[in-house]
């Protein structure tokens, strides 16, 4: 169990449902909820490990199967995120819980289920913000069954008749959605034309539209690093190569010098053989007069 989670960050309600458990149990989950939250931006799949952690021991609680299905549909486990929001559904009747069942639904190859989820979604009271995430989904799973001419078509009719209620931040993910799909079927002037409503729209910035529109006016503002480094690995490549030349050329020069000292060395005994060969015009003159003589001398001349 976390030991550093501060269980007064949880609100009211929560902790109000909570009580339903015994204090240990309540401790715990508490404590696992928390994480879950402070985690789910950054590290979504140990998020998802905190809220099935909670679930152990709160599993009869709507909050508890929220988390683990938000943190889940985070991870992108749309499975286990499926299975979670079913439950929710049931435990509460509240059909809120559709447009994300029908992505879900998507996300995991079955676009016909997600469909008649949409369906099912469309006869019950919903937020126009659910609205709008509903027809976005409508409209992808008709381009997965290759019927993007419908899905098109679905999307543009929405937008004709948008409510004035619809919050920006969710008109401008419909305004997205349109010109991405839009930019898929090879229409590219009417996916800018979009690209620059949804960016207008989106005062939270939580779009790439701006992205989209430099790449569509052929601005890539990505670097290369792969061209980088080969271009180091091939200025590499030649400062080795010089090195290995230039140390041939040094070698040439030592090799040429050693050669030439051993042909220097070949030369002097024949100098020394021509010379002793050579008889001086005074060979026969008597040796000089040694010390060893003189003193002979000098004692001979005493006597």
């Amino acid at each position: 169990m976390p030991t550093d989670a501060d269980l007064s960050r949880l609100p009211r309600q929560v902790r109000a449902e909570l009580r339903s458990l015994s204090a240990d149990a309540a401790e715990f989950v508490s404590a696992h909820l928390v994480a879950a939250g402070d985690l789910i931006d950054d590290d979504p799949a140990l998020a998802l490990r905190h809220a099935q952690a909670a679930k152990r021991r709160g599993a009869r609680l709507p909050l508890v199967r929220e988390a683990v299905a938000e943190t889940a549909y985070a991870a992108e486990d749309f499975a286990v995120a499926l299975t979670e929001y079913r439950a929710l559904r049931r435990l509460t009747g509240d059909s809120a819980y559709l447009p994300v069942m029908a992505d879900c639904e998507r996300a995991l190859g079955r676009p016909e289920e997600a469909l008649r989820l949409v369906r099912e979604a469309k006869l019950v009271e919903m937020t126009q913000r659910s609205r709008v995430e509903l027809v976005i989904i409508e409209a992808g799973s008709r381009e997965d069954l290759g019927q993007a001419k419908e899905g098109l078509r679905v999307l543009r009719s929405f937008l004709g008749h948008l409510s004035k209620e619809v919050p920006h931040e969710a008109h401008a993910r419909l305004a997205y959605a349109y010109a991405a799909m839009l930019l898929r079927h090879d229409q590219p002037e009417e996916a800018r034309e979009w690209f620059a409503i949804a960016d207008e729209l989106d005062t939270a910035r939580e779009l790439d539209a701006v992205d989209q529109i430099e790449l569509l006016d052929g601005i890539d503002l990505e670097f290369d690093f792969e061209d980088e480094d080969e271009d180091e690995d091939v200025e590499r490549q030649s400062e080795a190569v010089e090195g290995v030349e230039g140390e041939g050329v040094e070698a040439e020069g030592v090799e040429g010098e050693v050669a030439e000292a051993e042909v220097a060395e070949a030369e002097a005994p024949e100098a020394a053989d021509e010379g002793d060969d050579e008889t001086p015009d005074d060979a026969t003159a008597p040796a000089p007069e040694t010390q060893q003589d003189r003193t002979k001398d000098d004692r001979a001349a005493g006597e």
